[in-house]
């Protein structure tokens, strides 16, 4: 029988209703059935994560976060999906409130980077000021032996405008932005750019992306399958 799956979502809500397009896709299923029962909690009125670590002003945040973890929990879900980067810097302090447990997107894509690219040594971090500043991709990447690169101020500017002035507008985003901070990230020599922000994973849906970036979305999607005991495709 499969587990029921818990998401804390609304961050933004676009990311998560590609977030469950992706669960569905994913799902290997013959009939309705055969798909994950799935609680979604759309909380899109959550204070902006990336301020909140920029301000250190985060117990609203963190308030919220455990509020809707106990939530879920009282719901009966058997684990829990966060599609948002950023908010991970909260992982530990939410995750000590509640017995069941929460996937955790960061460690879970770091680790698969590792396992399907070759001789990994640095890994570039494509994500929002907030998870930067958080360090919760570096200090993955230093716990496996790793360095995570980040671009400069300027390239982090035009990865700031990409998910803030178009993605999270309802716009495709430009490309440009995009490539501009790819290409810093290959100078200094990443081996594996990771997309650690689900804005970018909504910008990844519709444009092509070269091969060595890895998505922390579908890493995301593809642990919530197996952890329901469904079958990922």
């Amino acid at each position: 029988m499969k587990k029921k799956l818990g998401v804390i979502g609304g961050m933004g809500p676009e990311a998560t209703s590609y977030f469950f397009e992706e669960l569905v896709a994913h799902t290997k299923a013959q009939k309705d059935q055969d798909h994950i029962d799935t609680i979604i909690l759309n909380h899109a009125t959550l204070p902006d994560r990336t301020h909140a670590i920029l301000t250190g002003n985060v117990e609203e945040l963190l308030e919220a976060f455990i509020q809707d973890a106990k939530l879920l929990e009282e719901l009966g879900v058997a684990n829990i999906a966060i599609p948002c980067n950023t908010s991970h810097f909260l992982y530990d302090a939410t995750q000590k409130e509640v017995s069941i447990p929460i996937i955790h997107m960061v460690k879970e894509t770091v680790r698969y980077a590792l396992d399907q690219f070759e001789n990994v040594q640095k890994i570039g971090i494509l994500a929002t000021n907030g998870t930067i500043q958080s360090g919760v991709y570096r200090k993955e990447c230093e716990d496996l032996g790793v360095e995570a690169v980040v671009p400069s101020r300027k390239n982090q500017e035009e990865v700031m405008s990409l998910i803030y002035d178009d993605i999270k507008k309802g716009r495709p985003g430009d490309p440009l932005k995009f490539q501009k901070a790819y290409e810093d990230l290959m100078e200094a020599g990443s081996d594996v750019v990771i997309l650690a922000c689900t804005e970018l994973s909504v910008f990844k849906k519709n444009h092509s992306i070269e091969k060595n970036c890895l998505d922390a979305m579908d890493i995301l999607v593809k642990e919530s399958i197996v952890r329901s005991d469904a079958t990922y495709q």
